[in-house]
């Protein structure tokens, strides 16, 4: 298009330089009188010349000239104003306007005429010429700006609603990057707002001027609007622009009148969603703008006052906001937007929601500076909103005020610091509001209540008061706020707030209940792990608040008559907490002897009013074990108050609750030792009797009264003096008779009150009829049956009755009894009972840390219970005393020990069977744990420390377990050398490097495998001992195999080794402080992996050691990270799965956060640990190394953006990474690994920055290169199926390079064009050069060829020293390519590298590339695609070179293929005006160019030469004259010679020249018509059918151009034959039926035809150029001539013909006769009156016989022709009557009207004559 501006931009310039001012006045003048008497139909062509050159002449000062142009203009525009159809110069107008910017009266008009202009071109040239109209549009004045920007957007509006071409975004991406696009943008957001009607004539979002610059003087509505905003959308989407530059533009959209610009809208809003950076300030500050407007600010003329957006673009706008940070930092912006929408004048009720919606947005947000700011403003308006609220529309609103309420209270708690009335708003509304709202505000009234801490003591009085009032609330939202507030603001110390909690423990909601005892019992360990002291407060004073609460609750009636105050949850959680403050009291004063108060006896009455009948049993349970823990500390008090209630105590003995009974027995054993001896003694015999003579005595009544009876005995035996013997054989002998007779529950509540009494006392034989049993061999074999029983807490209670029994027994065959029976539990499998039973051995051992007052009376149930299960030290629990009394050792005690120990480490410990080993390590434990400081355990310490190092590698987890925890007991109580052994050898085995030795005896039925572990047998069995593994291997014939199966098993016992060593090194750690340092750097890279190992035990076994070991966690990975990562790197590539995958996963938590330095040496390592674990054959170890690719991922994002990281660092990491992942991670078969490789490039190419371009020629050329490897290869598939299936090859491609655009490599190297730079370019451009050569793939040479146009755009004219090479290989390059996409592409590159080369460079390629319209089809499509690219990219330099292109692109117009001619013909059309004017301007090199091609070689150039020729005389006609003899002598040179296919076209040509240029030809040379007629004659003798119609037609036009007389003796005979000839040739052919002739009977029937036409319309032509004289001596020949050519023989088109002739020669003969003063001669009478007698029948038989109307038409024409004659010249004789009847009859046949009026003319003639 450009070209074509400058290539007509001089005929102006041309037109008025040089002249004076008078001289312009009369060329104007002139032009007016033309413009004047010019047809209409010749007015566009006159314009083209008159309007530029008028306009120009406005350059004039003179007023005469402008004067003159103003009436010349102001004719024009009236014309022309109603006639759509006459175009105007679009042209030539805007190429005078872009060359007059010094005139801007000059381009005012211009810019008047194309809007005028713009409408009356067609579709195509409005695309291709509306970007030329934004070019540089930055540079105008505001006026014109708008102007064109209407011009464009009417264009756009038109052309581009549905879509944008390709080619024609091409041309508006020139715009990117430029201040013409922003103004575009600008423009586009304006008209996008424009709505069609508005109330106040402005629409919303815009101020009156920008509505008057986007309608100017028309009314946009409807249809023409939606148009205009939908092409705009479609052009912006196609330029690619920016996500933060078109966001505005499209929520505009997405909130338009419009349906189908809200689809648009919406559709490139997803599209962008999700790059679309909400953050940026300009964007955000472009949205308040389209928000809030300017129309309040008073600084601004109001008609440049912006309005606010409408209500759906607020609405869009505002949800924009609430996903912004920006947005909600961008003060005052924020604040004026929220009140806008809180209390504006057109607020609505959404818009209230939205704008509550975005206030909790911003509280949420906001920096606190700037919170500062807004906060208080925005609460006030949000209260006021508050009171104000009231309907049920209003919820929503409302639920977005509390919100906001709560945020800010948390962001900035002073502003509610003060006082309480939002405390009070919120806890009202709790009451008053729906329940639907309730949730919202019980969120903010939690938020809030952070803000009250640390509030004045005055402010926290009132919140105290409001939670008294508000915490019985009926609504649970309330009560929960009530507890929440009770709970964060107030200390454990505070009474009030816990007494609510209390209240709150017994609520129906599960939440309030949770927070109410979590208010009452905080967490007892903080979170490393330390005891927390809590400040409980005062007993006294908590009970005091309750008694000022509840005084009933202490009124000292007794428990039956007591009513429940509250319920028994409630009573719970008092005790509970009441029992806190109790211990915490006595534990501040145990050192001080204290004396009971009352504060003791109120709680004693408050806990036995707790026991009511009424109370649940978990209340009774603990209100009985509380009083025993008063007792305990006040013991004398406690037996002193029960021994008088001593009846209300044996009621409870028959309690349905287990606790609460055995809760009374203690008591009643307490109470018993304040009553006298006789009292008791009495009691006691009662209880005996009770038992024994009650036959159906309730369980629950019977086993009250035995644990009562073992506890007051007991108590009794410890008394000065003790109880009688007889009482206390009789209380034995009831109890063995339970035991023996009793049910086993019975049984063991039996046991353990002889337990009781054991320990108390040594239990005495039995006297049995005055015979004495031993109480051992009584029990025995009752005992060795219950052992065995199913009940295992009756197991437990006997096992341990039997410890308890051993303790004062001194014989050691009881001893020996005791320990066979606790031994035969050693295949027992349940824990409870092995725990017991090492209990039990622990006694019979002697050394447990406890006394006989503490299994008595206090609480303790067992020392397996107080240890947890031997998981605790018993130092955290209870003091380890050295209790006198359970010493042991005398010497049949040393007998007893002995015999445990053989028994366990010979037996136990050593046993193929697990569960015997599982037992024997509990037992032993149970020993070190209990009795560890006892001499004798200290002297087998070596040994137990040896059996539990074996142990912790067994496959019981149990065994592991209590194992480790042996070890770390052993470390405790061991000396310096056994603690330095044990912990190097735990070490070794953590780390692999320790000898295992495991003394286990192997037979057939050692378990190898646990059960399922190794799936089954091919019979179906299991696979877990070691003998049905040898079966195994023996019946699949490889008896080697059983040695694999072992290495798995020794693989396993490694495995179960580490667990279990750690879970003793965890222990040992926390006590073995500084010894564990020198092995640290083995240790912490092992344990960090082990904690990531895929079996879950072992993670958290490692983990429990890392946490014991590591203090600080994070340093000490920081001082070991080299280690950590030379480990985790080494077993990524381990051959066990599970090491592979811990490494991955812990190798991806190491790397978080870490620092370039840190990583710098294993970087490179861990990236190809990532790909080799991704290609893992293991899926979980894939996804582990997944896991560490996103990691890595991340980190080396981190270190590359030269934002977050310094630059130097960031080069350096980049040089480690990027050519990694270009060399093995994008060309990986792996699919993961090239997809994360690519993401990652593409990451580090955005974040990199400058740190790039070290790397830009191998980034490219992967990148580049990757395009065609990592196609889908479906695509190549389609490809080889597409010509089958019917998919164009060009459609295809495109969709391809499409597919190609949108993938993550040319995302890259787009952004990697934004880094380049000039001393880049050294080593790009030689690469890119090479791709250019040897590249392969379509999507790779498009991507060069596009990645160089992106190139050449950025760097400009720094490409100039590349500019040689690159154009010789693109020139190449678009020569070579066989894909029309490629060329195409490759033509662009080379286009705008050719804008910067220098003039010699852009000579020769424009000369080479014009040299290839003479070469091949290739060539010639080359030449095309790049001088149409030169034209649209490189116009200014195409405009020197138009003398040799324009021709070009005229001949090769004309080739023979068509895909060829319509590129020539769209390249002239699109970039060319004015077909006359151009070729006036070249028609010199025009000419020059066909004389060459028409004496060429080549048929096909001669060809299309011909056909520019006669193109060439279509339009210049006469103007062709000056060149006519160049022409001539060509064609005349080459018609004569042997004949080629097209050769007819010569002589179309030399007829068209003869046309054109007759005179010319004459006056040169008065012979060359001659000449020209001869060569033309002898052309009209070939046979060849084509070559003769053409000389014939050429003959015809010849004959017509020179008109010369002499011209018809000289052909007219030699016409005259060939009819002949053509006549008797169809005259001898037989005239058969139609149907039966042949095909080729039909072909020659028609030749013969269509020469005889051609011979008759010669004839004809001559005719009109003969003398009278000629035409009456040649009269006879030309009547047979007409005679014969009108016989049936003939068709009727011949007939036709025939017609023209008679009429031309009766026409002829009529004038002549009619002009000459002489009398005539009589031969022109006789001719005409001959002509009408013979031809005139003739005539009425062809109108009879031929029914086609044209037929009719022409031979009624000629028969009036005839008529007109005969009637002028004196006929000899009369008319026939009877022809003038068939004339007359033939007239009413006639069914034309034209033919049957020109019959009326004659009959009427005919008639009247």
């Amino acid at each position: 298009m450009a070209a074509s501006t400058n290539s007509s931009s001089g005929f102006w310039t041309a037109a008025l330089s040089g002249k004076s001012d008078k001289e312009k006045v009369e060329l104007l003048d002139r032009m007016l009188t033309r413009f004047a008497l010019c047809e209409d139909s010749k007015l566009q062509g006159l314009l083209a010349q008159i309007i530029p050159i008028s306009i120009a002449a406005l350059s004039s000062s003179s007023s005469l000239v402008r004067n003159k142009v103003v009436e010349i203009l102001t004719h024009i525009n009236r014309r022309v104003k109603n006639q759509l159809d006459v175009g105007l110069p679009l042209i030539e107008l805007w190429a005078l306007h872009e060359e007059s910017s010094a005139y801007p009266m000059i381009r005012s008009f211009c810019l008047m005429y194309i809007e005028m202009a713009i409408d009356r071109v067609s579709k195509k040239e409005k695309e291709l010429i509306a970007p030329a109209f934004l070019s540089n549009i930055s540079k105008l004045l505001p006026p014109q700006q708008d102007v064109l920007l209407r011009i464009a957007a009417k264009v756009i509006g038109e052309c581009h609603a549905s879509g944008v071409d390709d080619e024609i975004l091409d041309k508006y991406r020139i715009l990117i990057h430029s201040k013409d696009c922003e103004i575009l943008l600008e423009f586009c957001l304006q008209t996008i707002l424009h709505q069609p009607s508005s109330q106040s004539g402005v629409s919303p979002g815009l101020s009156t001027l920008q509505c008057e610059r986007v309608t100017g003087k028309a009314l946009l509505n409807g249809t023409l609007l939606s148009n205009r905003k939908s092409g705009m959308l479609n052009v912006i989407e196609g330029l690619q622009l920016p996500p933060e530059h078109v966001y505005p533009i499209y929520v505009a959209a997405c909130a338009d009148s419009h349906e189908s610009v809200i689809k648009k809208g919406e559709e490139l809003s997803k599209k962008i969603s999700s790059t679309v950076n909400l953050d940026d300030q300009n964007l955000i500050n472009r949205l308040f703008l389209l928000f809030n407007g300017t129309a309040a600010s008073n600084n601004v003329p109001p008609e440049s006052r912006v309005t606010p957006g409408s209500l759906a673009l607020r609405l869009r706008l505002i949800s924009v906001f609430c996903h912004s940070i920006t947005a909600a930092n961008s003060f005052p912006s924020t604040l004026q937007c929220i009140f806008g929408l809180i209390f504006g004048t057109d607020t609505t009720v959404k818009l209230k929601q939205s704008g509550m919606e975005f206030s909790v947005w911003v509280f949420k947000h906001a920096k606190m500076e700037q919170l500062k700011l807004m906060g208080p403003v925005i609460l006030t308006g949000v209260m006021k909103m508050l009171d104000n609220s009231s309907t049920d529309s209003d919820v929503i609103v409302k639920s977005f005020c509390f919100q906001a309420i709560g945020l800010l209270a948390q962001r900035m708690p002073q502003l509610f610091r003060d006082k309480i009335d939002v405390a009070v708003l919120l806890f009202n509304a709790l009451k008053l509001e729906d329940q639907s709202l309730r949730l919202t505000v019980q969120e903010a009234t939690n938020s809030v209540a952070v803000a009250y801490k640390g509030a004045s003591p005055q402010v926290l009085k009132d919140v105290e008061l409001l939670l008294v009032q508000n915490y019985q609330m009926e609504q649970s939202e309330g009560r929960f706020c009530a507890i929440r507030w009770a709970t964060l603001l107030f200390g454990l110390k505070h009474c009030p707030s816990r007494y609510i909690c209390m209240l709150g423990a017994a609520d129906s909601k599960l939440d309030i209940r949770e927070m109410s005892l979590k208010g009452l019992f905080p967490d007892e360990e903080s979170k490393n792990g330390t005891h927390i002291s809590r400040d409980y407060p005062k007993l006294s004073d908590m009970l005091a608040y309750i008694r000022e609460q509840q005084p009933a609750l202490f009124s000292g009636t007794g428990p039956s008559d007591a009513e429940l105050l509250f319920s028994s949850k409630t009573y719970v959680a008092m005790i509970q907490f009441l029992l806190k403050c109790f211990e915490a009291e006595v534990g501040q004063t145990r050192s001080v002897s204290k004396p009971e108060t009352e504060t003791e006896v109120l709680f004693c009455l408050l806990l036995e009013h707790s026991l009511t009948p009424k109370g649940s049993a978990e209340l009774h349970a603990l209100a009985s074990k509380a009083l025993i823990t008063v007792g305990t500390h006040f013991p004398q008090m406690i037996a002193t108050r029960y021994a008088e209630k001593m009846s209300w105590l044996k009621q409870l003995l028959n309690h349905f609750d287990i606790d609460t009974r055995e809760s009374a027995a203690r008591l009643l054993g307490i109470a018993s030792t304040e009553l006298p001896i006789s009292s008791l003694c009495h009691l006691i015999s009662e209880l005996t009797l009770s038992i024994g003579h009650k036959q159906n005595m309730r369980f629950e009544a019977k086993y009250g009264l035995l644990s009562a009876l073992g506890y007051m005995t007991a108590n009794c035996l410890l008394r000065n003096p003790p109880m009688s013997e007889s009482v206390l054989q009789s209380v034995l002998v009831c109890l063995v008779d339970v035991i023996n007779n009793e049910t086993g529950a019975l049984a063991s509540v039996s046991m353990r009150a002889l337990g009781h009494i054991g320990i108390s006392n040594a239990l005495p034989s039995l006297r049995i009829d005055s015979t004495e049993v031993s109480l051992w061999t009584a029990l025995h074999g009752r005992l060795s049956k219950l052992l065995l029983g199913d009940d295992i807490k009756a197991i437990q209670r006997t096992v341990i009755a039997l410890g308890h029994m051993s303790v004062k027994e001194s014989s050691l065959s009881h001893l020996n009894t005791a320990v066979d029976l606790i031994f035969s539990l050693s295949r027992s499998k349940v824990e409870d009972i092995l725990f017991a039973a090492g209990e039990a051995l622990s006694f019979v051992w002697g050394g447990v840390p406890v006394t006989i007052d503490t299994i008595l009376r206090t609480n303790y149930s067992s020392l397996s219970m107080t240890s947890n299960f031997l998981l605790e030290n018993l130092s955290s629990s209870m003091p380890r005393l050295q209790s006198l009394e359970f010493q042991n050792d005398a010497s049949y005690h040393t007998i007893v020990r002995e015999a445990i120990t053989r028994k366990l480490f010979d037996d136990l410990l050593c046993s193929t069977r697990k569960e015997e080993r599982c037992s024997g390590t509990v037992w032993l434990l149970s020993l070190a744990v209990y009795c560890g400081n006892h001499h004798s355990i200290q002297q087998l310490l070596p040994d137990i420390q040896e059996a539990f190092s074996r142990l912790v590698g067994d496959q019981n987890e149990l065994t592991q377990e209590l194992a480790s925890q042996g070890l770390s007991i052993v470390y405790e109580l061991g000396d310096s050398d056994m603690k330095k052994n044990l912990v190097s050898s735990l070490v070794g085995t953590l780390t692999g490097s320790g000898k295992r030795q495991r003394k286990v005896k192997l037979d057939e039925n050692s378990e190898v495998f646990q059960e399922g572990a190794f799936g089954e047998s091919p019979s179906g069995g299991k696979l877990r001992t070691y003998k049905e593994l040898c079966d195994l291997a023996n019946d699949v014939g490889q008896p080697d195999l059983i040695y694999k199966f072992m290495d798995l098993a020794n693989h396993q016992a490694s495995l179960n080794s580490k667990r279990g060593a750690a879970f003793g090194f965890s222990r040992i750690a926390k006590h073995a402080g500084d010894a564990l340092q020198p092995y640290l750097q083995a240790l912490v890279p092992k344990l960090f992996r082990y904690q990531y190992d895929p079996d879950q035990n072992v993670q958290d076994s490692m983990a429990h050691i890392w946490k014991s070991l590591i203090a600080d966690s994070k340093k000490t990975i920081d001082e070991h990270l080299g280690a950590i990562f030379e480990d985790l790197l080494l077993n990524t590539g381990s051959k066990l799965w599970r090491s592979r995958e811990a490494s991955c996963v812990a190798l991806a938590d190491v790397l978080q956060g870490r620092k370039f330095h840190e990583v710098k040496n294993h970087l490179e390592r861990v990236w190809r640990a990532a790909f080799r674990a991704m290609d893992d054959i293991k899926e979980t170890v894939r996804n582990a190394g997944d896991r560490l690719c996103r990691a890595v991922v991340s980190l080396t994002g981190r270190l590359c953006d030269i934002s977050l990281t310094p630059i130097q660092e960031g080069r350096e990491a980049m040089a480690i990474v990027l050519p990694l992942l270009l060399t093995e991670g994008i060309l990986n078969k792996v699919g993961s690994i090239r997809k994360a490789s690519i993401d990652m490039v593409m990451k580090l190419a955005k974040t990199a920055g400058i740190a790039i371009r070290t790397y830009l020629s191998d980034l490219v050329c992967c990148m580049l290169e990757s395009l065609s490897s990592l196609e889908d290869q479906g695509m190549n598939y389609v490809e080889m199926h597409a010509e089958r299936v019917g998919i164009q090859t060009d459609k295809l491609e495109n969709l391809r390079i499409s597919i190609a655009r949108g993938s993550r490599m040319w995302e890259t190297l787009e952004i990697c064009v934004d880094a380049i730079d000039s001393p880049s370019l050294e080593l790009l451009v030689p690469r890119l050069a090479q791709l250019i050569r040897s590249s392969i793939g379509l999507n790779t040479r498009v991507g060069v060829a596009n990645f160089i146009c992106l190139l050449v755009q950025k760097v400009g004219v720094d490409i100039k020293p590349f500019t040689s090479s690159l154009l010789k290989l693109l020139l190449s390059s678009v020569k070579d390519e066989r894909s029309s996409v490629s060329k195409r592409a490759f033509a662009n590159a080379c286009a705008l590298v050719l804008k910067h080369a220098a003039q010699s460079q852009a000579h020769k390629l424009i000369e080479d590339t014009v040299k290839l319209h003479a070469g091949d089809r290739n060539d010639q499509i080359t030449c095309a695609i790049l001088l149409k690219s030169y034209a649209s990219t490189a116009v200014d330099v195409l405009n020197g070179y138009h003398a040799t292109v324009i021709p070009v692109i005229f001949v090769s117009r004309f080739e023979d293929e068509k895909s060829i001619s319509s590129l020539y013909e769209e390249l002239w059309e699109e970039n060319l005006s004015s077909d006359r004017i151009t070729l006036q301007l070249y028609m010199v090199e025009i000419v020059t160019l066909i004389n060459e091609e028409i004496g060429s070689s080549s048929w096909a150039r001669k060809k299309k030469a011909s056909q520019a020729v006669s193109k060439l005389c279509e339009v210049l006609g006469a103007s062709l004259s000056s060149h006519h003899h160049i022409l001539l002598s060509s064609l005349m040179k080459e018609i004569p010679g042997r004949l080629w296919e097209g050769k007819n076209l010569m002589l179309n040509a030399l007829s068209a020249l003869c046309a054109s240029c007759h005179e010319s030809i004459s006056a040169s040379n008065p012979d060359a018509p001659n000449a020209i007629l001869n060569l033309v004659t002898s052309a009209c003798t070939k046979k060849e059918k084509k070559y003769r119609e053409a000389a014939f037609n050429c003959l015809e036009q010849v004959i017509k151009a020179f008109a010369k007389p002499e011209f018809f003796n000289t052909v007219f005979s030699f016409l005259l034959e060939i009819g002949k000839s053509s006549i008797r040739s169809t005259s001898s052919q037989p005239s058969s039926v139609t149907s039966d002739k042949t095909e080729d009977d039909h072909e020659q029937d028609t030749s013969l035809s269509a020469l005889h036409d051609k011979v008759l319309s010669c004839v004809t032509a001559a005719i009109r150029v003969a003398t009278i004289d000629d035409l009456l001596r040649q009269h006879k020949s030309l009547l047979d001539l007409y005679v014969f050519s009108l016989s049936p023989a003939f068709p009727w088109t011949v007939k036709v013909s025939v017609f023209a002739s008679i009429k031309v020669l009766s026409s002829k003969l009529h004038s002549s006769f009619n002009n000459m003063q002489d009398p005539p001669p009589t031969e022109i009478p006789s001719s005409a009156c001959e002509l009408f007698y013979t031809l005139a029948p003739i005539l009425l038989k062809c109108l009879h016989s031929i029914k086609i109307g044209q037929v009719h038409i022409a031979a009624a024409e000629c028969l009036l022709e005839l008529t007109n004659l005969y009637i002028v010249v004196p006929s000899p004789q009369g008319m026939d009557a009877g022809f003038i009847d068939e004339l007359l009859r033939l007239c009413e046949m006639e069914k034309n009207e034209a033919a049957k009026s020109l019959l009326r003319k004659c009959c009427d003639q005919l008639v009247h004559l």
